[in-house]
């Protein structure tokens, strides 16, 4: 399947976003932990929640998440401390996919996990039981999830946990998020050094009963008010939080270089603020940013920073090899489409001089990846047109993608 897209000439909506699915897979398995049957309300409806919720309300012996990275690693750690058996997989993609630093450190701890095919890699099969738990050392570079899903299981430990992150921590806010929900959820979890977490032994109780929605899915829309050419763009959004601790939030202070300028409006106490995006004139020589506490917004920044014709160097991109797709590769290839040549300086480094080649016209191409759905379809707003293949994808995170393009004027037809 594709979908040519054109763009309106005005851009003026009000956006309802989808829940975040960062918050709502954590408040899964605490939920899941505190043994209650009742969910939390406005859970996301994107591909990856509803695979948890499968597993958590079923338990079947054999689990396939499908695509889902956050249900893998969240998972693993889950049924490693729950009595029974059963068997993890997923996607051929999934599968190439590292589980090895989670799974020793699980099998640290006491865990029996085996390996169903390649060593480190899904599938696995897990033999769950009661841990004991202590102290177990874990990379903080390669995926903030493994420390997440490790953290979690924390309070279920008859001896705690107590977590040392070893080398560079990528994607800290995704850290520190684990552990407000889990304190949310009556659990006493905290750094107590640089590098190191300590989890007490103890029970979740019953945690807050509404997910906040999505800063992630909240990018998109910034970039296509970045890139209208209406100077009274507008996008309004509710359900977002100004002190959110969801690290994409940070998206409204890197697009303030950009030209847009994020207002929340007063509200009432326990109410989230009504959140209006505007255009404003702004005149940016070039972009320096590290994302290695961001990694999910990289390339809604790179298309977005092209397409306005502001070069940029961006560092803190390793993770982006082991995502969906290999994120830096499928970026290169597909704006070399569109007539621009990105560059990578070093590991985790690329960058953008207004190097131009000859656009080849060829619709986008979205590796299964969702993000690459996301961040292109904009670019509608640039060139006449925008062509993406397999749109589909975007269910993974945000399924209502499209139709919400269609309601703010966008013409979407299927070739």
């Amino acid at each position: 399947m594709q979908y040519s897209i054109e763009a309106p000439e005005k851009l003026k909506v009000a956006v309802t976003l989808p829940a975040s699915k960062s918050i709502s897979n954590r408040a899964l398995i605490m939920h899941a932990l505190t043994n209650r049957l009742v969910l939390p309300q406005n859970l996301s409806t994107c591909d990856d929640t509803r695979v948890m919720v499968r597993a958590l309300t079923d338990m079947p012996k054999n689990i396939d998440v499908r695509a889902a990275g956050t249900a893998m690693r969240f998972m693993t750690a889950f049924l490693s401390c729950r009595k029974g058996e059963h068997t993890l997989t997923g996607t051929q993609r999934m599968r190439q996919r590292p589980i090895k630093p989670l799974v020793d450190a699980l099998r640290y701890l006491g865990a029996d996990i085996e390996y169903e095919a390649k060593e480190g890699y899904p599938p696995i099969r897990i033999y769950g039981k009661p841990l004991d738990g202590g102290c177990v050392e874990m990379p903080g570079g390669i995926s903030s999830q493994f420390i997440s899903a490790l953290l979690m299981i924390g309070p279920t430990l008859k001896k705690g946990l107590e977590l040392k992150i070893t080398g560079k921590i990528a994607s800290r806010p995704y850290i520190d998020l684990t552990l407000c929900m889990m304190r949310e959820y009556g659990a006493v979890a905290e750094w107590t050094d640089i590098d190191t977490i300590s989890v007490k032994p103890g029970k979740y109780n019953v945690g807050p009963n509404s997910i906040e929605n999505d800063w992630s899915a909240a990018s998109y829309w910034y970039e296509m008010v970045a890139l209208s050419n209406d100077p009274e763009a507008t996008v309004e959004f509710e359900g977002l939080s100004e002190s959110s601790k969801q690290g994409d939030s940070v998206v409204r202070h890197i697009f303030s270089l950009l030209g847009v300028k994020t207002v929340f409006s007063k509200h009432q106490a326990g109410q989230l603020a009504k959140v209006t995006l505007k255009k404003v004139r702004t005149r940016l020589p070039k972009l320096e940013y590290d994302f290695v506490n961001s990694p999910d917004l990289a390339q809604t920044l790179v298309v977005t920073c092209v397409m306005m014709g502001v070069p940029f160097y961006f560092k803190g991109l390793s993770s982006l090899r082991i995502k969906e797709t290999d994120r830096i590769e499928a970026l290169k290839k597909e704006m070399a489409k569109l007539g621009f040549v990105l560059r990578e300086m070093a590991e985790g480094e690329l960058s953008w001089d207004g190097m131009r080649c000859r656009p080849t016209g060829e619709a986008i191409d979205t590796y299964e990846d969702h993000r690459m759905a996301l961040a292109f379809a904009p670019v509608a707003l640039v060139n006449k047109e925008i062509k993406i293949n397999q749109p589909d994808v975007v269910s993974k995170s945000y399924p209502q993608f499209w139709n919400d393009l269609i309601q703010s004027g966008f013409e979407i037809n299927e070739t």
